[in-house]
């Protein structure tokens, strides 16, 4: 076993990483939480379910190239280094960012304006595909083994507080702007703003040690075959995670189209959330740390397997912003905890050689073919049912399958690892 001393890093490196992180996030997601907007301006339509559809399926192309993206910058980040391929990542999702937010309207230069709003999608896509190999990587394999899963769960945080500051932004606006004006200019505020600090995050990034010794690029990689039981879980556990957090990320959208609530309410889902989840993630990786990965992922997993349905039937019940509130912070506390301790499991389990490109392909296929799906499943069962508690079933029924899932994942902290058991190489 080949033992890999972690290097130095800072306090500011590690935000650098996490601010990263929360960027390239908060760029891909404001997608959807403007959803309905951004609907109005690419895809216009007689029937608003019509064009939100249009828009979801945007939103969800961007998830078909992540799998590319996860397979070239995460392959490259086991032969060429952590560093170099989390500063590309960084920058072509602020390029596509940029185009999204400076394309014209479909009034403006007609069929151009989605192909163009498609074209800006799929390059978000694959730099995000090709973000969380290198970046979790670099965070597990920097962090003191006592830390590691505290350390990885800033990828999580990271996530999570794009949310919460997009929900921040997306209120601010609503509360300033009426929904014409929303629709024909304020959404690109919000996805300006995170543009204009992409050269914050590169400078901090450029400042990164490298985690990768000069020497792994020479050292044969594994046969993957010996880890498929390691692959095939950690997919089924981010299949389950990730639909569970798309569809807390879709509840700005449901509490606007089927609670019929005005959107400065809407966007109260979207602030629970991603309090919920800024929570949740750290909480997450503390307890990974000091009471070993299984029971961090298991419990709070099947916490959500319990509460969801019964959480859905609240808002329908009693809609408005302290049902929004209790429902989207409750549920996402639960899944930052278990996605945590998932992801950190996750990249113990890979060994270093292969670690940046085979959680990036894992990670990019799970979320590729179910976070680009979920919300227009959701919108669409709800539609096609007229039951406001279908998502609430899809998301019950993920819940149930990474449970499932997670019951059969070995322990891998260091310091519950059973005698006679090897750590994976750091």
């Amino acid at each position: 076993m080949t033992i890999i001393t972690a290097p130095r890093v800072t306090a500011s490196q590690v935000v650098g990483v996490t601010l990263g992180n929360a960027l390239e996030f908060y760029d891909f997601l404001i997608f959807t939480f403007f959803a309905v907007e951004i609907g109005q301006t690419f895809f216009p339509a007689t029937d608003p379910q019509s064009s939100l559809l249009a828009a979801l399926a945007t939103f969800g192309a961007g998830f078909l190239t992540r799998p590319l993206g996860g397979l070239v910058i995460g392959v490259l980040g086991d032969r060429l280094g952590r560093r170099p391929m989390m500063l590309l990542s960084f920058a072509l999702i602020g390029i596509a960012s940029l185009g999204v937010a400076l394309t014209p309207s479909y009034a403006a230069i007609g069929v151009a304006a989605p192909l163009l709003v498609l074209f800006w999608r799929l390059v978000q896509g694959f730099a995000l595909g090709g973000e969380v190999g290198p970046s979790t990587a670099f965070l597990a394999e920097a962090a003191p083994p006592h830390r590691r899963g505290l350390y990885v769960s800033m990828q999580m945080f990271g996530q999570n507080v794009a949310v919460l500051v997009a929900g921040l932004i997306g209120l601010a606006l609503a509360r300033v702007m009426d929904d014409a004006a929303l629709a024909s200019w304020g959404w690109r505020i919000a996805m300006a703003l995170g543009v204009g600090v992409v050269p914050i995050g590169l400078l901090l990034r450029r400042t990164l040690p490298e985690t990768l010794p000069s020497d792994a690029p020479a050292i044969p990689a594994p046969p993957l075959r010996d880890y498929r039981r390691t692959a095939i879980i950690a997919f089924l556990a981010l299949l389950s995670g990730t639909i569970m957090t798309y569809v807390t990320n879709f509840l700005t959208t449901f509490a606007k189209t089927t609670l019929h609530l005005p959107s400065d309410t809407a966007f109260w889902a979207t602030i629970a959330v991603g309090i919920g989840g800024t929570i949740g993630a750290p909480l997450g990786g503390w307890l990974a740390d000091r009471y070993g990965r299984r029971p961090a992922m298991i419990l709070p997993t099947l916490f959500v397997c319990l509460i969801t349905l019964p959480a859905f039937w609240l808002l329908t019940v009693a809609p408005g912003k302290a049902s929004l509130f209790l429902v989207g912070c409750g549920l996402r506390l639960s899944i930052g905890i278990a996605l945590s301790a998932v992801l950190v499991h996750i990249t113990e389990d890979f060994p270093a050689r292969i670690r940046s490109g085979a959680l990036a392909i894992v990670y990019a296929l799970a979320i590729s073919i179910f976070g680009g799906s979920t919300q227009f499943v959701v919108a669409w069962l709800t539609g096609v049912t007229g039951n406001p508690l279908a998502p609430a079933w899809y998301m019950s029924i993920a819940a149930v399958v990474g449970l499932t899932a997670l019951c059969f994942a070995r322990e891998t902290a260091p310091n519950r690892l059973r005698r006679g058991e090897e750590p994976k190489a750091f």
